[in-house]
């Protein structure tokens, strides 16, 4: 049955704790559901598809976008701009579709403050887990791994601000849980009353 609008659920944690993984397998176990694609205005890095990992917008265009408000958040880091556009998410919710943002705390923040979501972080069983995480990347020196850590210190106070914490101590599980979590809201009288009017009043 329709439940006549989507539901935008927003996904936080710090990096490392797993969130990119989490998504693309709740988004194969999960129908009518997919995460948003935000835009930026850098360049693509190697390996980097336009649509699927970013939209890759000017610099021109994001500032259009910024100014007619059609942006739910944005950031500027190192001169470049990231953010998530309001029409492709309104129109996929209008669809009866939900939508993951995957996005950091001061983007949910503005978020919450505007319309209504359904907030998950992401949590590591530990700091130092966390951090052998980040090292087993090897993406990264020792000095970019002691600011992601830095900055996860900062993040994790924030996770009180959210309607769900989940723990990825096990993949699998959390991966469940997230699951569960969608399913859960997706069930809710107040999202299906319409449908209970229907079978009621006929």
């Amino acid at each position: 049955m329709s439940r006549g609008r989507g539901i935008l659920f927003v996904i936080s944690g710090p990096s490392g704790v797993g969130k990119g993984t989490v998504l693309k397998k709740v988004c194969e176990d999960m129908k009518d559901i997919s995460v948003s694609v935000s835009v930026t205005t850098r360049k693509p890095r190697a390996g980097e598809i336009d649509g699927v990992h970013y939209n890759f917008i000017s610099k021109n265009r994001f500032k259009e976008l910024v100014e007619s408000g059609g942006m739910y958040e944005y950031v500027e880091v190192l001169g470049c701009g990231y953010g998530t556009p309001k029409q492709a998410v309104d129109e996929r919710l209008a669809k009866d579709e939900d939508v993951i943002l995957e996005i950091e705390t001061q983007g949910a923040e503005k978020i919450r403050s505007v319309r209504e979501c359904v907030s998950i972080f992401i949590v590591p069983p530990s700091l130092s887990e966390l951090k052998r995480r980040l090292e087993e990347r090897k993406t990264e020196n020792s000095a970019q791994i002691e600011g992601r850590m830095a900055k996860c210190r900062q993040e994790l106070p924030c996770a009180y601000d959210y309607d769900y914490v989940v723990l990825n101590d096990d993949l699998e599980s959390c991966i469940r849980k997230v699951d569960a979590i969608i399913e859960a809201e997706r069930q809710k009288v107040s999202r299906n009353i319409k449908n209970i009017d229907k079978i009621i009043f006929g």
